[in-house]
């Protein structure tokens, strides 16, 4: 394509709104502009990147066995009320109401529709294993959109649902998505972790997160050198070295505490390190009021929490309630006395004389010890740090930052059941489907390829996603042996299917030389005056500082040699 043709209006200043790196230069190149909060349109530039992304995730899941449908954006209220997911979905989903005033809502997923699919046509167990997989529209009512396409509310996604007759086959299945889901970010040039992950509003038994690294990801990931264990950061168990819980009993007392609410100003005023110190925070759930007690310097992993104790709902306690609960005011809650059930971090287990709330206003209990309290269990309930032990081994966790863009589930039998999806099995014995879910978001893909390819110039994009592979710039456009050149040359890489683009404008070297670099093209062919006299090009790689003079005859071999060897990589 020239390059005079393409539908690209350059910025050079950063957007005022765009929060990180790939969402201001992607509205800087052209790649997308904001219709609405988290809506964008995508432009021709960004959309080629896009369908770049699909085509390889098309051959990495047709490579697996995979069927490609497509299935509609609205769907009806009765589906999600089958699984039990209408109300407990949250605000995320959009809901509405057509002409006949049935109730409808805008897909952010597609468990419901595929599970209809196939309850409707899979008989036996002769009819899997089968994966059926769509790249689509979803939407997602998101309270805070953000970054850009990294968080929109309306978004592409490649969605796979997997269906088989045993726990052996839906295996397979997993791994052969898994295994895709490697070749597929390798191909697109991403370095990233597999991490094990919750299964969050999805459900099922298990889950990993295909996680890219990047400085400025939104997600943390931890992980073990010793004996490779990751997960993230809600997902993230703490291993306990071997500790003996502590005996003592009936040693504490009351001590006044005027106006400290705060772990810090409690252990400061109290003259002890946070550690001492143990909260006493109060939830109501679904299965009624209960208190949860961590050490002062952690904080309660609310999705631990909810798995613990097997709660689909629980939101903290407020003000009053508190109050009423236990007779003083917030900040100074205490698991004496309470009248609820109680629950604790393990690391409280192993804890001495330390201080709680006392349950009155301007009121600490000191020298409290475990014995001293009825807790019902004690779970892994707060959130991992850096330097904790690995649950694995005897190993440290160490922690990075990344985006997730792609995440596998085990669903096992929770859609095919609240669905009544059943086959007949080898016996001739009703069972329920074994079903799993993959999904990958096409403009996170990109935008975190962004993120972890860029430099002050602009962005650094992978061969096998970038706008076009090869950018042939002549110089100077008036220049008539440059432009007989620079012709002959783009003709040449388009006759060997190389994706090039020409750029035919009359502008001055700087401005073609900072869109070139600001669209991340890998490689640039420049046709300049003074090396054309010696008959040498000048070929530059985007990720090399370093530019190289080829003899013209020779540049077209040059550009394919080395994509065919980034290619086999």
């Amino acid at each position: 394509m020239r390059f005079s043709k393409v539908f690209y209006f350059s910025k050079k200043e950063d957007p005022k709104d765009a929060e990180i790196v790939s969402h201001r230069l992607m509205l800087r190149a052209s790649f997308i502009m904001r219709l609405s909060s988290g809506i964008y349109t995508w432009l021709p530039l960004g959309l080629k990147c896009i369908r770049k992304i699909e085509n390889i995730i098309r051959e990495e899941m047709n490579a697996q066995g995979a069927q490609e449908i497509m299935m509609p954006v609205v769907q009806p209220k009765e589906l999600w009320e089958e699984s039990r997911r209408w109300e407990k979905y949250g605000k995320e989903l959009l809901r509405f109401k057509d002409r006949n005033d049935r109730e409808l809502c805008l897909a952010p997923t597609h468990e419901e529709v595929v599970t209809d699919i196939v309850r409707r046509e899979i008989r036996s167990y002769r009819d899997m294993p089968l994966i059926l997989y769509q790249i689509h529209t979803k939407f997602r009512d998101e309270i805070r959109p953000r970054f850009g396409v990294m968080r929109a509310r309306e978004f592409v996604m490649k969605d796979a649902y997997s269906f088989d007759s045993s726990e052996e086959e839906a295996e397979k299945s997993y791994m052969a998505m898994y295994n895709a889901y490697v070749n597929i970010f390798r191909r697109c040039g991403l370095k990233f972790a597999v991490v094990e992950a919750d299964t969050g509003q999805i459900g099922g038994s298990f889950s990993h997160e295909f996680m890219v690294l990047a400085d400025t990801g939104e997600d943390v990931i931890f992980f073990c050198e010793k004996c490779g264990y990751s997960a993230n950061l809600e997902k993230a168990e703490i291993g306990t070295k071997e500790k003996v819980e502590a005996s003592k009993k009936g040693a504490y007392k009351k001590v006044l505490t005027p106006g400290k609410r705060r772990v810090e100003e409690v252990a400061q005023f109290l003259n002890v390190s946070p550690q001492k110190v143990v909260k006493t925070i109060l939830y109501t759930s679904d299965k009624g009021v209960l208190g949860v007690l961590v050490k002062g310097d952690r904080e309660i992993n609310e999705t631990k929490l909810k798995n613990s104790l097997n709660l689909e709902y629980l939101e903290l306690l407020n003000e009053e309630d508190i109050e009423r609960i236990t007779g003083g005011p917030q900040g100074f809650s205490g698991p004496i006395g309470l009248k609820i059930p109680l629950y604790a971090d393990k690391q409280v287990a192993f804890m001495e004389d330390f201080v709680v709330g006392g349950n009155e206003k301007d009121v600490h209990i000191v020298g409290v010890n475990v014995s001293d309290l009825e807790i019902r269990g004690f779970f892994d309930l707060v959130y991992a740090k850096a330097g904790d032990n690995c649950p694995k081994c005897e190993g440290i966790l160490s922690s990075r930052r990344g985006i997730e863009v792609g995440h596998i589930f085990k669903l096992g039998t929770k859609y095919s059941e609240a669905m009544n999806a059943k086959f007949l099995d080898r016996e001739g014995k009703e069972k329920f489907i074994i079903m799993g879910c993959y999904g990958i978001g096409i403009g996170r893909t990109l935008a975190s390829a962004i993120e972890q390819n860029h430099d002050k110039n602009g962005m650094i994009l992978p061969l096998s996603i970038a706008p076009f592979e090869v950018m042939v710039l002549p110089v100077n456009v008036t220049h008539s042996e440059s432009m007989e050149l620079a012709e002959k040359i783009y003709t040449e890489l388009i006759r060997t299917n190389v994706d090039a683009t020409i750029d035919d404008r009359d502008e001055r070297p700087g401005v073609k030389f900072k869109d070139c670099d600001l669209l991340g093209v890998p490689i640039r062919v420049t046709i300049g005056e003074r090396n054309l006299k010696d008959g040498y090009v000048e070929i530059k790689l985007r990720n090399s500082e370093q530019s190289e003079r080829v003899k013209k005859e020779e540049i077209v071999r040059r550009v394919n040699e080395y994509i065919t060897r980034h290619k086999s990589l």
